[in-house]
Protein backbone atom coordinates (compact mmCIF):
# COMPACT_ATOMS: atom_id res chain seq x y z
CA UNK A 1 0.00 0.00 0.00
CA UNK A 2 2.10 2.91 -1.39
CA UNK A 3 -0.48 5.73 0.95
CA UNK A 4 0.67 4.56 4.22
CA UNK A 5 3.47 6.61 5.55
CA UNK A 6 5.10 5.60 9.16
CA UNK A 7 7.26 8.11 10.57
CA UNK A 8 10.36 6.39 11.92
CA UNK A 9 11.99 8.67 13.83
CA UNK A 10 14.45 7.86 17.10
CA UNK A 11 12.26 10.95 18.08
CA UNK A 12 9.31 9.19 17.75
CA UNK A 13 10.40 6.05 19.45
CA UNK A 14 11.00 8.12 22.46
CA UNK A 15 8.08 9.47 22.95
CA UNK A 16 5.60 6.79 22.39
CA UNK A 17 7.45 4.47 24.67
CA UNK A 18 6.63 7.28 27.67
CA UNK A 19 3.05 7.09 26.06
CA UNK A 20 2.59 3.69 25.92
CA UNK A 21 3.94 3.46 29.81
CA UNK A 22 0.56 2.88 31.67
CA UNK A 23 2.05 5.01 34.35
CA UNK A 24 2.61 7.74 32.40
CA UNK A 25 -0.02 10.77 33.96
CA UNK A 26 -2.61 12.63 32.27
CA UNK A 27 -0.60 16.13 31.43
CA UNK A 28 2.08 13.97 30.32
CA UNK A 29 0.25 11.82 28.24
CA UNK A 30 -1.65 15.20 26.50
CA UNK A 31 1.39 17.29 25.36
CA UNK A 32 3.04 13.83 24.03
CA UNK A 33 0.05 13.55 21.87
CA UNK A 34 0.27 16.99 21.07
CA UNK A 35 4.10 16.80 20.08
CA UNK A 36 3.75 13.74 18.21
CA UNK A 37 0.67 15.57 16.34
CA UNK A 38 2.89 18.13 15.56
CA UNK A 39 5.29 16.19 14.03
CA UNK A 40 2.86 13.59 11.76
CA UNK A 41 1.31 17.05 10.51
CA UNK A 42 4.93 18.44 9.32
CA UNK A 43 5.36 14.81 7.62
CA UNK A 44 1.87 15.44 6.08
CA UNK A 45 2.60 18.60 4.31
CA UNK A 46 5.95 17.74 3.01
CA UNK A 47 4.42 17.92 -0.34
CA UNK A 48 2.37 21.10 -0.31
CA UNK A 49 2.36 23.41 -3.52
CA UNK A 50 3.48 26.82 -2.73
CA UNK A 51 2.66 29.82 -4.22
CA UNK A 52 5.41 32.76 -5.34
CA UNK A 53 5.51 35.88 -3.11
CA UNK A 54 7.39 39.02 -2.43
CA UNK A 55 8.44 39.97 1.19
CA UNK A 56 10.70 43.09 2.53
CA UNK A 57 13.06 41.60 5.31
CA UNK A 58 14.94 44.22 7.80
CA UNK A 59 17.98 43.98 5.38
CA UNK A 60 16.23 43.34 1.77
CA UNK A 61 13.35 42.74 -0.57
CA UNK A 62 12.87 39.28 -1.64
CA UNK A 63 11.29 36.67 -3.62
CA UNK A 64 9.97 33.39 -1.90
CA UNK A 65 7.44 31.24 -1.66
CA UNK A 66 4.36 30.59 0.96
CA UNK A 67 1.08 28.49 0.96
CA UNK A 68 -2.40 29.88 1.67
CA UNK A 69 -3.26 28.67 5.46
CA UNK A 70 -7.22 29.07 4.61
CA UNK A 71 -7.01 26.53 2.19
CA UNK A 72 -6.69 24.04 5.05
CA UNK A 73 -9.16 22.34 7.96
CA UNK A 74 -8.70 20.46 10.52
CA UNK A 75 -11.25 17.73 11.78
CA UNK A 76 -10.68 15.80 14.70
CA UNK A 77 -12.43 12.74 15.30
CA UNK A 78 -14.62 13.52 18.80
CA UNK A 79 -13.53 12.76 21.57
CA UNK A 80 -9.57 11.55 21.46
CA UNK A 81 -9.06 13.65 17.95
CA UNK A 82 -9.46 16.47 19.83
CA UNK A 83 -5.83 15.76 21.76
CA UNK A 84 -3.88 15.98 18.29
CA UNK A 85 -5.99 19.07 17.66
CA UNK A 86 -2.75 21.71 19.22
CA UNK A 87 -0.58 19.93 18.25
CA UNK A 88 -1.35 20.47 14.49
CA UNK A 89 -2.33 23.82 15.13
CA UNK A 90 0.90 24.63 15.59
CA UNK A 91 1.82 23.95 11.99
CA UNK A 92 -1.05 26.02 10.50
CA UNK A 93 -2.40 28.40 12.84
CA UNK A 94 -5.53 29.85 10.89
CA UNK A 95 -6.49 26.51 9.59
CA UNK A 96 -10.35 25.85 9.73
CA UNK A 97 -11.82 23.73 12.44
CA UNK A 98 -14.63 20.87 12.18
CA UNK A 99 -15.75 18.36 14.25
CA UNK A 100 -17.42 14.76 13.94
CA UNK A 101 -18.48 13.05 17.07
CA UNK A 102 -18.57 9.38 16.94
CA UNK A 103 -18.31 6.69 19.71
CA UNK A 104 -17.88 2.56 19.58
CA UNK A 105 -20.90 0.07 20.22
CA UNK A 106 -19.79 -1.72 23.02
CA UNK A 107 -21.16 -4.69 21.81
CA UNK A 108 -21.39 -4.64 18.40
CA UNK A 109 -17.86 -2.40 17.93
CA UNK A 110 -18.99 -0.58 15.39
CA UNK A 111 -18.97 3.63 15.04
CA UNK A 112 -22.20 5.21 15.66
CA UNK A 113 -22.29 9.00 14.69
CA UNK A 114 -23.85 11.87 16.29
CA UNK A 115 -22.15 14.98 15.86
CA UNK A 116 -20.94 16.61 12.23
CA UNK A 117 -19.88 20.11 11.93
CA UNK A 118 -17.54 21.17 9.17
CA UNK A 119 -16.31 24.87 8.01
CA UNK A 120 -17.76 26.84 4.93
CA UNK A 121 -16.65 25.69 1.83
CA UNK A 122 -15.08 22.43 3.43
CA UNK A 123 -15.15 20.59 -0.14
CA UNK A 124 -12.34 23.51 -1.57
CA UNK A 125 -9.76 22.53 1.43
CA UNK A 126 -7.33 20.29 2.34
CA UNK A 127 -8.55 17.89 5.00
CA UNK A 128 -6.46 16.68 7.97
CA UNK A 129 -8.51 13.97 9.81
CA UNK A 130 -7.28 13.48 13.02
CA UNK A 131 -7.65 10.24 15.47
CA UNK A 132 -4.92 9.11 17.84
CA UNK A 133 -5.87 5.03 17.29
CA UNK A 134 -6.71 3.49 13.77
CA UNK A 135 -8.01 0.20 15.27
CA UNK A 136 -11.08 -1.49 12.78
CA UNK A 137 -10.63 1.69 10.50
CA UNK A 138 -14.46 1.98 11.29
CA UNK A 139 -14.52 4.96 12.49
CA UNK A 140 -12.04 6.39 10.01
CA UNK A 141 -14.10 5.19 7.38
CA UNK A 142 -17.33 6.61 8.20
CA UNK A 143 -15.68 10.10 9.05
CA UNK A 144 -13.88 9.93 5.34
CA UNK A 145 -17.42 9.16 3.65
CA UNK A 146 -18.85 12.10 5.88
CA UNK A 147 -16.40 14.21 3.93
CA UNK A 148 -16.55 12.65 0.00
CA UNK A 149 -20.23 13.25 0.81
CA UNK A 150 -19.57 17.08 1.42
CA UNK A 151 -17.21 17.09 -1.71
CA UNK A 152 -14.25 16.92 0.11
CA UNK A 153 -11.78 15.63 -2.24
CA UNK A 154 -8.24 15.87 -0.50
CA UNK A 155 -8.33 13.89 2.67
CA UNK A 156 -5.11 12.96 5.28
CA UNK A 157 -5.65 10.95 7.99
CA UNK A 158 -3.49 11.56 10.84
CA UNK A 159 -3.12 9.18 13.57
CA UNK A 160 -1.08 8.07 16.56
CA UNK A 161 -1.16 4.43 16.52
CA UNK A 162 -2.19 2.19 13.99
CA UNK A 163 -3.21 -1.81 13.49
CA UNK A 164 -2.57 -3.21 10.34
CA UNK A 165 -6.43 -4.45 9.88
CA UNK A 166 -7.38 -0.98 10.15
CA UNK A 167 -4.78 -0.01 7.28
CA UNK A 168 -6.21 -2.55 5.50
CA UNK A 169 -9.95 -1.42 5.91
CA UNK A 170 -9.28 1.89 5.13
CA UNK A 171 -6.84 1.64 2.31
CA UNK A 172 -9.31 -0.82 0.53
CA UNK A 173 -11.95 1.26 0.93
CA UNK A 174 -10.55 4.81 0.48
CA UNK A 175 -7.51 4.03 -1.63
CA UNK A 176 -6.85 7.45 -2.10
CA UNK A 177 -6.74 8.92 1.09
CA UNK A 178 -2.76 8.84 2.46
CA UNK A 179 -2.41 7.52 6.17
CA UNK A 180 0.22 9.25 8.56
CA UNK A 181 1.20 7.62 11.68
CA UNK A 182 3.56 7.45 14.10
CA UNK A 183 3.86 3.78 14.56
CA UNK A 184 1.90 0.61 13.21
CA UNK A 185 1.75 -2.04 16.22
CA UNK A 186 0.54 -5.71 15.92
CA UNK A 187 -2.57 -6.57 15.88
CA UNK A 188 -6.40 -6.18 17.06
CA UNK A 189 -6.98 -8.12 20.23
CA UNK A 190 -10.37 -10.03 20.97
CA UNK A 191 -11.74 -6.91 22.16
CA UNK A 192 -10.77 -4.90 19.28
CA UNK A 193 -8.04 -2.90 21.06
CA UNK A 194 -4.43 -2.17 19.61
CA UNK A 195 -2.01 -4.23 20.69
CA UNK A 196 0.53 -3.79 22.53
CA UNK A 197 -1.13 -0.12 21.60
CA UNK A 198 -1.71 2.26 24.69
CA UNK A 199 -5.08 2.18 25.88
CA UNK A 200 -7.99 4.13 25.60
CA UNK A 201 -6.74 7.57 23.96
CA UNK A 202 -9.77 9.07 24.51
CA UNK A 203 -10.14 8.17 28.67
CA UNK A 204 -6.18 8.86 28.94
CA UNK A 205 -6.23 12.03 27.56
CA UNK A 206 -9.35 12.92 29.52
CA UNK A 207 -8.30 11.20 32.17
CA UNK A 208 -12.11 9.60 32.50
CA UNK A 209 -10.86 6.04 33.65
Amino acid sequence: MNNIYELDHPLIEHKLAILRDKNTGTKEFRELIGEIATLLCYEAMRDVKLKSCEIETPITKMKTHKFDENDYAFIPILRAGLGMLDGVKNVIPNAKIGHIGMYRDEETFEPVNYFFKVPKDIEKKTVFLLDPMLATGGSAIDAIDLLKEKGVKNIRFLCIISAPEGIKAVSEKHPDVPIYTAHIDKKLNENKYIVPGLGDAGDRIFGTK
